[in-house]
């Protein structure tokens, strides 16, 4: 019950980093004249930390143990937001890929926890960890405005407040820091691995959804405020989104798990992901929440999904770890594309419909690849 809980808390603080710019991005680049360059590569670098660093985490776990290594990265949370807000733009890039990096680990390490510690309720187990992550988006996506005007400082201590829930879940989760089991993770991803469809399928599905969902993380409040919404108001419009991804991402793999394959799940969150995103294209500001919650549910049930597939993609908690640092690594490089591309183009268009257009188009791979990662198949040692 307390790994469960410490799991969870530890899981709430893999998104704040992230989804706490988005709403202070413009008074950032102000304060530190960050150039439109700049502000993308500052919602970009995140994502691309994700990615590059994951398959870092099953060497470390291999050799330090999955627990210890945990209360690492909980360290390296708290520190990055921290170094973050200390200084000018070196330091806001120096916090951002401390914390960024921490999270990557912790991103590959925590869904092989469950597979080996909770067997016979990973389902139920993967709802928790993945409401944790939306819900304290959805937190930190809505509060971190007010709470900045709350305790002053402006945009560094509205993101700077959020170390102190680093420090929350390192204090939890000391009790298991000391444990030494064999990790379940063999040795670093393999070519057979990397050459098998079932593998690449997840993959792609995997870092498309992140690709919009970071998108629309990082610019979503932008494109409100450039409608004349205020950076409250845009946050609230953000939260949305991230809010309704809370029972979304509860309630998703509990059942998604039971079924024989994942496919109706798939094609439902993609289908009302386009709607979503084609809503904000055509009629921003006709029903903004309607928009935004449509998104969320779209968004939040592919994001369940995509990390249920490591779980149940796999034979073991080995090869749910080979298949997560796989897909998390190549998927979230891909991901990290997407705020750069939609700040480029809305840089070079000067208007935000063309970038939606391509938010858009970019789900029918989504689709694609989930349909195909959504069949009853296992990747397995043997194979």
């Amino acid at each position: 019950m307390l790994l469960g809980l410490a799991i969870g808390l530890v899981a709430a603080n893999l998104r704040p980093a992230l989804a706490s710019v988005g709403p202070v991005l413009d008074d950032v680049r102000i304060d530190l004249a960050l150039t439109g360059t700049l502000a993308a590569l500052l919602v970009s670098l995140p994502v691309f930390c994700l990615g590059a660093l994951a398959p870092a985490a099953p060497r470390l776990a291999r050799q330090w143990g999955m627990e210890p290594i945990i209360a690492i990265v909980l360290v390296g949370i708290g520190t990055g937001l921290l170094l973050r807000v200390l200084g000018g733009t070196g330091l806001l890039f120096a916090g951002t890929v401390m914390a960024s990096g921490a999270i990557a680990v912790a991103n590959v390490l925590l869904p092989a926890l469950i597979k080996r510690d909770f067997p016979a309720h990973s389902g139920a187990m993967m709802g928790i960890y993945t409401m944790a992550l939306s819900g304290f988006a959805a937190v930190a996506a809505a509060t971190t405005v007010p709470l900045g005007d709350l305790i002053g400082y402006g945009w560094r201590g509205a993101l700077g407040v959020w170390a102190i829930l680093a420090v929350l879940a390192l204090l939890l989760w000391m009790p298991f820091a000391n444990v030494h089991t064999p990790p379940p993770i063999a040795a670093p991803t393999r070519s057979s691995l990397l050459r098998h469809a079932l593998a690449w399928e997840v993959t792609v599905f995997f870092g498309l959804q992140s690709l919009l969902f970071y998108s629309v993380l990082s610019w979503l409040p932008s494109i409100y405020r450039d409608h004349g919404y205020s950076p409250a108001e845009a946050g609230l419009v953000l939260s949305a989104v991230t809010f309704v991804q809370i029972p979304v991402s509860l309630l998703v793999p509990r059942f998604a798990a039971r079924a024989r394959d994942q496919r109706r799940y798939i094609i439902l969150s993609t289908t009302l992901t386009a709607v979503g995103l084609g809503g904000v294209l055509v009629a921003p500001t006709t029903t903004p929440y309607l928009w935004a919650m449509i998104i969320g549910v779209g968004l939040g049930g592919s994001f369940a999904i995509g990390l249920l597939l490591f779980v149940l993609r796999g034979r073991t908690a080995s090869d749910t770890a080979q298949l997560s640092a796989m897909a998390q690594t190549f998927g979230y490089l891909l991901a990290a594309t997407g705020p750069l591309m939609l700040g480029a183009v809305h840089d070079a268009t000067g208007s935000w419909s063309p970038p939606l257009a391509l938010l858009v188009v970019l789900v029918v791979p989504q689709f694609v690849a989930g349909v195909l990662a959504g069949r009853p198949l296992q990747i397995g040692r043997s194979e």
